[in-house]
């Protein structure tokens, strides 16, 4: 009996020994992410997390912060290049200034469309970027959608590059966007993108440039009436994760984090397109003043000097250039 009940507190043992073995193995990660529930990317980096427990079978789950409560994004690229932070949802606008590679997609018109855009980035391409990214600190995972960004201002419709003449514009801080701008005549006017509501309707700025979703679902179309189809650049967003966390992880957790981080991007995609849609029709609604641009060849070629001046300070980045203009 006596050696009967050894044998059980010794399984016993075993058995707690292995618990605590399993919890110890389990990580829990932290998520930054700037967008309000219910937006395409809020919902996607929900089911992010949502695979990432099931494909680790418990051994990683990710806790989610949204609406940029975590502080603004450029402090979070900080906190993910640092590891304060495990993952984030970031535009690579902001990360374009650091990691030289991601800056390329920031260049006016170098996507032709949303579908280029998906074939180039989600290919060899988007390989390359995530490889320079990984300089930096930061590994991306999967890109998401940020659509096509436009005009909008409170004073006039743009139909040609000489209508932004003399427009105080807000940008994201990178060198590139104020270029822009400036090719165009007008005053870049770089700022977080939490005071643009309140800098438009002050007149602080007269106009900004952005996708319908963000448009829309700040508020923007109530301080800033038009709004122009320019469709001048087309910025991907990634997931991305600190590289420490990543190279530390098993081969079998590593995959399992970039599926679940792929799986996620199909899904905010697919929302992206009808929150698109979607958000037009309701500013459309409220009575905003839209045009199309007949001619945005004149546009591309008012961009032609940034390229130039970009590309002769980083001749490095010419291949990757030539490779995404020429994904087909």
């Amino acid at each position: 009996m006596k050696n009967l009940k050894k044998i059980m507190l010794g399984i016993s043992a075993v058995a707690v020994a292995s618990t605590i073995s399993v919890a110890s193995l389990a990580e829990e990660w932290r998520g930054w992410n700037i967008h309000k529930p219910g937006y395409p990317n809020t919902v996607a980096m929900d089911k992010f997390a949502e695979l990432l427990k099931q494909k680790t079978g418990g051994e990683i789950t990710l806790k989610m912060f949204h609406s940029g409560v975590l502080g603004n994004q450029p402090d979070a690229i900080e906190q993910v290049r640092v590891g304060g932070l495990a993952i984030g949802n970031f535009n690579l606008g902001p990360i374009g200034p650091m990691a030289a590679e991601a800056n390329v997609v920031s260049l006016p018109f170098i996507f032709k469309d949303m579908g280029h855009m998906h074939r180039a980035l989600d290919g060899a391409a988007g390989d390359k970027i995530s490889a320079g990214m990984a300089k930096i600190g930061i590994v991306a995972l999967a890109w998401y959608d940020s659509g096509a960004r436009s005009f909008y201002n409170s004073k006039k419709p743009i139909m040609k590059p000489s209508d932004v003449k003399g427009l105080k514009v807000r940008v994201m801080n990178n060198d590139l966007y104020s270029g822009m701008i400036s090719a165009l005549g007008g005053n870049p006017s770089p700022m977080a993108f939490s005071e643009v509501f309140q800098s438009l309707k002050t007149g602080v700025v007269d106009g900004a440039e952005n996708n319908w979703p963000s448009y829309e679902s700040t508020g923007h179309f109530e301080v800033a009436k038009y709004y122009s189809l320019s469709q001048h650049l087309i910025i991907p967003e990634c997931v991305c994760i600190n590289d420490k966390v990543y190279n530390n992880l098993s081969a079998k957790n590593k995959k399992a984090v970039k599926d679940a981080a792929r799986e996620s991007a199909e899904l905010q995609r697919a929302l992206w397109e009808k929150r698109a849609i979607s958000s037009r029709d309701k500013v459309m609604k409220a009575g905003v003043k839209f045009n199309e641009i007949p001619n945005k060849q004149a546009f591309m070629d008012a961009m032609k000097p940034v390229h130039t001046k970009y590309l002769s300070a980083n001749p490095d980045l010419v291949p990757l250039v030539n490779l995404i203009k020429n994904t087909k």
